[in-house]
């Protein structure tokens, strides 16, 4: 079985396929009779609607046993998949027509297609962080830099103070103080990219030749602070991305909610 399609995925997947199946069918025998058949898909629609918010309450609700998240994340993405094609089973179109009706499309498409983003980046940043062997919580990440500049400034000046030269710590004044300052190599990182090693190993360490044995010594532990910096930068980055994400998912899927729930009001009030 593929890492990515999990038995439970399959299993609702199933179920959706069976369901999506039967509201068709029973849509059509709706329309042959003349009847309605929005009404029974747009509220198996809202019920759908409400049920992929349930997965939000339920990640703020890990510490109890309601089953594995992986579960859950697999029921999410079925039943999101099941609602784009419910959405258009119920228009009948990808595109309607009047502005609240678009407006409506437009939101579920947007919400829609950041539930495919979030998928993906859940599916690839949380194993790049494995890869970094480095656990830090996001709030501590500024801190956590913050430090590593310090151990890298003292170690630089405990070298000048020990060896009598100051090449190390010139080196740390010209180059590598840019790169300890902050997050860099942003782009690189969120991509899976080795920007930040080749800076390390080419620009960041070209004055490794010219040291002597004892400078060369405190040189070799600032680079090991370096390549530990990556790591956290890639925390940041990944972290940071994941984080913005929820905050761009969560109030879209709000905002289809509200306008969905007005849409059936004025349904209900103006047309049944």
């Amino acid at each position: 079985m593929s890492r990515r399609i999990t038995l439970p995925m399959v299993v609702f997947g199933l179920i959706a396929i069976v369901a999506y199946g039967a509201l068709f069918w029973q849509s059509r025998l709706i329309t042959l009779r003349l009847g309605e058949p929005a009404i029974l898909t747009g509220y198996t629609l809202f019920a759908a609607m409400l049920l992929l918010g349930v997965f939000n309450t339920r990640k703020k609700l890990s510490m109890i046993p309601i089953g594995r998240g992986s579960t859950w994340l697999a029921f999410h993405v079925v039943l999101g998949i099941f609602a784009i094609a419910l959405f258009w089973l119920h228009l009948g179109t990808l595109w309607p027509q009047g502005f609240y009706e678009q407006l409506l499309a437009g939101s579920f498409y947007l919400v829609s297609f950041s539930g495919i983003v979030g998928y993906l980046l859940q599916k690839t940043l949380p194993r790049r962080l494995t890869q970094t062997r480095v656990e830090i919580i996001y709030e501590r990440i500024p801190a956590e830099i913050a430090e590593i500049r310090e151990r890298v400034e003292a170690l630089a000046l405990e070298c000048t103070e020990k060896s009598g030269s100051d090449t190390v710590a010139q080196h740390y004044i010209g180059t590598l103080n840019w790169y300890f300052l902050q997050p860099r190599f942003q782009l690189s990182h969120f991509i899976g990219g080795d920007a930040a090693r080749y800076w390390l190993w080419g620009p960041g360490s070209a004055a490794g030749r010219y040291l002597n044995d004892i400078e060369k010594e405190y040189f070799d532990q600032i680079m090991s602070l370096a390549e530990l910096k990556s790591y956290v930068d890639r925390h940041f980055v990944c972290q940071g991305v994941m984080k913005k994400w929820l905050f761009l998912h969560i109030p879209l899927a709000l905002a289809v909610v509200a306008l969905s729930i007005w849409h059936l009001i004025l349904v209900n009030v103006y047309v049944l």
